[in-house]
C-alpha cells in the first residue's frame, strides 16, 4: 500500500455515518442556498480563514474613526448625581417624601415603600469653555472638560448588576455572547501579532459579577476572548515555560503540535482547529511580547508620578498606565474593570460619604494623566477612552426593607437614566447630549440606548451593526441583536 492509499483509507475509516449525513445535510443545504441567490460570508463583509491567516479581517464599510478603544469600566455603577449630573432642583427636595409618579410602575433592586429623595451630596462647577459640570470629587478630570463628550442619557433594560454588566458588555443579559472587544477584533484583527487584539485588566480588589463571561468571544472563534493580565507579579499565569524546557524546545514540541493539529483539520474541516493553532502560536509570541510590554519599570519617573503608579502594585493607576501602553503597541480593544462602585449605603465602604469618595480618589488621577499623556503623545487622535458604568443611581435614598433609610447615604440602582463619557477619536469635545429631568431620574431628552452605544461604537470602528453577522444557532447574529437600535449621530465628529 502506497501513501496516497494509506491516507485515503484513513479519511474513509473516520468518515463514520453520522459525518456522512451531517456533512450531506450540509451540502444540499448549501446547494438550496446557492439556488435561492444567498452567498456566502457574513452580511456584506466576507471573511477568509485558512493556515496562513488563521485571524482574517473583515473589511470596513465605512471608513473608521477610531483605530483603538480603552474603556474604563466601573463596576457597581457610579452615581451620575455626584460627579456628572448636577440637579440643583433635586437638592431643594432633599429629605421630603418621593413623588408617586417616580415609584409607579418601576422595579427596583432594593427600595420598598416610600423613600425620601436624596440631594447632591458633593458641589458642582463649571468647568472649560464647554461650561461642563464636574463635581468636586474629580479635580484632575476638571481640566479635560473641553475633550470630552458626556451622554447624560443611557438607558438600559437590566436593573441588578450581572445581568446589566452582560447586556453592556456583549449586547445580550444572558450568558454564552461575544463581548463587544471580541466583535471588534473578530472584524479587524490586532495591529500587533505578538499581542492579542483584546486585553483585561482588573482593580479594586475582585472581578466585576459576570467575571470572564464580560471578555468571552461566546460563538465567535476563541482567539477571539479577551485574555486577563495582571498589572501585578506575572502579567499571564502559566505564560512561562515550566523548569527545564528552554524555548527551542517549546518551539520544536509547538512545531510538532502543529503539525498534526493540521492534518486532522485536513481530515475533519473543524474551523476551531485553526483556532487552536493560532492561540498556540499566540501563546509562544506572548512569552516574550507581553512581559516587555506589561511593565511600567521602565516608565521615567514623571510618568509614574503622574499616574500615581507604583511598579509591581495592582492597582487602577498602574492599569491606566498599562493601557496606555498596550494601546501603543497595538492593542485593538483594552478593558479595564475597577470593582467597588454599589453605594448602597448598607455600610461605611458602600455610602457615598465613604467608599464613593475613596473610589473617586482612586480614579481620578490615572484617568486625567490617560488624557494627558495620550493627547502628548498624539494618540487621541485616532484613540477612543469610554468611562462609565453598568447603570446609575436613583434620586432617592434607599430605605431596605421600606422603613428608614440606610444606615449611611445611599442610593439604590437606577436603569432609567446614567451617563457615559467618551473622550478623543470620533466623538466631538466638550458637549453634553441629552438631557434627564428635574430630579435626574428619567431622560427627558435624547435617550441612547446599551443598543445605541454599541451600534455607534461599531460605526466608530467602520462597521454597519445591522451587517455585522456570524451566523449561528440558526439566525445571523448581531451585537445589536434584533431590537431598535441606531447611530448616535449627534455625538460624532
Amino acid at each position: 500500500m502506497n501513501t496516497h492509499q494509506y491516507i485515503e483509507q484513513e479519511q474513509l475509516r473516520h468518515l463514520t455515518r453520522r459525518h456522512f449525513l451531517k456533512d450531506c445535510s450540509i451540502g444540499l443545504s448549501s446547494l438550496y442556498l446557492a439556488q435561492q441567490g444567498f452567498a456566502a460570508g457574513v452580511g456584506k463583509y466576507k471573511i477568509q480563514h485558512d493556515i496562513a491567516n488563521p485571524l482574517g479581517t473583515l473589511a470596513p464599510a465605512i471608513a473608521p474613526k477610531v483605530k483603538r478603544v480603552i474603556h474604563l469600566h466601573m463596576a457597581g455603577a457610579p452615581s451620575q448625581l455626584e460627579l456628572f449630573d448636577y440637579k440643583p432642583l433635586l437638592a431643594k427636595y432633599n429629605g421630603k417624601d418621593c413623588p408617586r409618579e417616580y415609584l409607579e410602575g418601576q422595579r427596583f433592586a432594593f427600595i420598598q415603600g416610600v423613600p425620601r429623595m436624596l440631594g447632591p451630596q458633593f458641589p458642582f462647577k463649571q468647568h472649560g469653555q464647554s461650561g461642563a459640570w464636574i463635581s468636586d470629587r474629580l479635580p484632575g478630570l476638571q481640566p479635560h472638560a473641553d475633550k470630552i463628550c458626556f451622554v447624560k442619557t443611557m438607558q438600559t433594560d437590566q436593573f441588578n448588576h450581572g445581568p446589566a454588566k452582560l447586556l453592556l458588555h456583549t449586547g445580550n443579559q444572558n450568558l454564552g455572547y461575544p463581548s463587544v472587544g471580541s466583535w471588534v477584533t473578530w472584524g479587524l484583527g490586532s495591529e500587533n501579532q505578538n499581542l492579542p487584539g483584546f486585553m483585561v485588566l482588573i482593580s479594586g480588589g475582585r472581578p466585576p459579577r459576570g467575571g470572564a463571561a464580560l471578555w468571552t468571544n461566546g460563538f465567535l472563534p476563541s482567539v477571539y476572548q479577551g485574555v486577563q493580565c495582571r498589572s501585578g507579579g506575572d502579567p499571564v499565569l502559566n505564560a512561562a515555560n515550566p523548569p527545564g524546557v528552554t524555548r527551542d524546545v517549546r518551539r520544536t514540541a509547538l512545531d510538532a503540535l502543529n503539525r498534526l493539529n493540521t492534518r486532522t483539520h485536513e481530515e475533519f474541516g473543524d474551523p476551531e482547529t485553526i483556532t487552536r493553532i493560532a492561540q498556540y502560536e499566540m501563546a509562544y509570541r506572548m512569552q516574550m511580547s507581553v512581559p516587555e510590554v506589561m511593565t511600567i519599570n521602565d516608565e521615567p519617573a514623571h510618568i509614574q508620578e503622574m499616574y500615581g503608579a507604583q511598579p509591581g502594585k495592582t492597582s487602577f493607576a498602574n492599569n491606566c498606565l498599562l493601557a496606555r501602553r498596550l494601546a501603543e503597541n497595538g492593542v485593538r480593544f483594552i478593558q479595564l474593570f475597577d470593582w467597588g462602585w454599589d453605594t448602597h449605603g448598607s455600610n461605611a465602604g458602600e455610602s457615598i460619604t465613604d467608599g464613593f469618595v475613596k473610589k473617586c480618589r482612586d480614579i481620578d488621577k490615572p484617568i486625567g494623566a490617560l488624557l494627558t499623556d495620550l493627547e502628548q503623545r498624539g494618540m487621541l487622535e485616532d484613540t477612543l477612552v469610554v468611562w462609565g458604568g453598568e447603570f446609575g443611581r436613583t434620586s432617592m435614598q434607599e430605605n431596605r426593607g421600606g422603613g428608614a433609610a440606610n444606615a449611611f447615604v445611599g442610593r439604590d440602582h437606577n436603569p432609567n437614566a446614567f451617563t457615559f463619557w467618551m473622550a478623543g477619536a470620533g466623538v466631538k469635545p466638550g458637549i453634553s447630549y441629552g438631557e434627564t429631568d428635574d430630579m435626574g431620574y428619567r431622560v427627558a431628552t435624547d435617550p441612547v440606548h446599551v443598543r445605541d452605544f454599541h451600534a455607534t461604537l461599531l460605526h466608530l470602528f467602520g462597521f454597519d451593526h445591522h451587517k455585522l453577522s456570524f451566523p449561528f444557532q440558526g439566525l445571523d447574529q448581531k451585537l445589536t441583536g434584533v431590537k431598535p437600535s441606531k447611530v448616535v449621530k449627534g455625538i460624532l465628529a
